[in-house]
């Protein structure tokens, strides 16, 4: 099962040029490093068993209440944000490449999921949520009587 993402040029040019500012500036050395706060997107694990459909998203260093979980139709919005950790005044940055700032992810679910019995954990930075699947999408085993 794949899932296609639209191909964002402008977006990937932008952070590309911001991505070569930055090293510029650390090269040089002009100034503090400022922290970097973008667009990211966590990566994902979608898997299917034959009662549900899981996801696992790689979310380290969120706070569950910034991790905004729903499910619009067939397809399952993860987003939230990772908030920059409070600044100190005397600290100078030498390197900053933790990942800061809002993400989002759509991932479509590709069979019928009972929407009230949905359950999202998070746990050591993965945040894993279930999906059940509809009775009418389960496989039915039939049983072959002998006559």
């Amino acid at each position: 099962m794949f899932e296609i993402t639209p191909w964002k040029p402008i977006s990937e040019l932008s952070n590309l040029r911001k991505e070569m500012d930055r090293l510029w500036s650390e090269f040089f050395g002009e100034g503090e490093v400022a922290p970097r706060t973008e667009t990211w997107v966590p990566a994902v694990d979608v898997s299917e068993t034959k009662d549900a459909v899981l996801v696992k998203a790689e979310i380290p260093g969120m706070d569950p209440k910034d991790i905004d979980v729903s499910l619009s139709g067939d397809t399952l919005i993860i987003k939230g944000e990772k908030k920059e950790e409070k600044e100190e005044k005397d600290e100078n940055f030498y390197r900053v490449e933790m990942r800061r700032g809002s993400f989002q992810r759509a991932i479509r679910i590709p069979v019928p999921v009972d929407k009230d019995k949905i359950e999202a954990k998070y746990e050591k930075g993965i945040l894993k949520i279930k999906l059940p699947k509809t009775e009418e999408t389960k496989p039915k085993q039939i049983e072959v009587k002998v006559s």
